[in-house]
C-alpha cells in the first residue's frame, strides 16, 4: 500500500503484537524531526561557571572590584565560583581563606545563594554563588508578549 501511494513504510512499536507500522514520507519526517531538535536548542540556555580569583592579602577596594564582576555574572545568570588561592605558608591559616571569602559573599548575598560550602583543592579554597530566581533574566519573547 505503501509504494503504491508513493510513502515509505516505518515500522512504529515493533515489539508490540502484532507490530505497529505507520504510512508516511520518510524524507518529511526526518526534516520535520531536525526542526524539532534545532528548535529545542534554541530554547535551552546554558549556564556557564565564571571564576574569580583573589589571594588572601586582598584589600577591601579590589574585594569591591571583584564584587561588581561577580555581580554582572549573576545578574546574566551565571554560576560563579569564587577561589582563594594560597601561597608560601598561608596553607597552614586555612580559616584567613575562609573568612576572605565569607566576606566576599557578603557583598553577593541580595544577588546570589550559596550552593557550595568552602572546600579546599590543592592550593585553592572555593565556593560556588547561584543567581537568586527572581534574578533569571527573562528571554525577550517574553518581554514582548506581556
Amino acid at each position: 500500500m505503501a509504494h503504491e501511494q508513493g510513502y515509505d513504510l516505518a515500522e512504529v512499536s515493533p515489539a508490540a503484537q502484532p507490530p505497529v507500522c505507520k504510512i508516511l514520507d520518510w524524507g518529511k519526517y526526518q526534516y520535520e524531526q531536525e526542526k524539532q531538535r534545532q528548535k529545542s536548542r534554541k530554547k535551552q540556555k546554558s549556564i556557564e561557571v565564571k571564576q574569580i580569583r583573589m589571594g588572601l592579602k586582598i584589600g577591601q577596594h579590589d574585594i569591591n572590584v571583584k564584587q561588581r564582576a561577580a555581580i554582572k555574572f549573576l545578574t546574566a545568570g551565571n554560576k560563579v565560583k569564587l577561589t582563594a588561592r594560597f601561597k608560601g605558608r598561608e596553607m597552614t591559616h586555612p580559616e584567613i581563606g575562609k573568612s576572605v571569602l565569607e566576606k566576599f559573599f557578603e557583598g553577593l548575598n541580595e544577588y546570589a545563594t550559596i550552593e557550595s560550602q568552602p572546600s579546599m583543592a590543592g592550593r585553592d579554597m572555593s565556593i560556588i554563588a547561584v543567581p537568586k530566581k527572581e534574578l533569571t533574566p527573562v528571554d525577550n519573547k517574553s518581554e514582548k508578549e506581556a
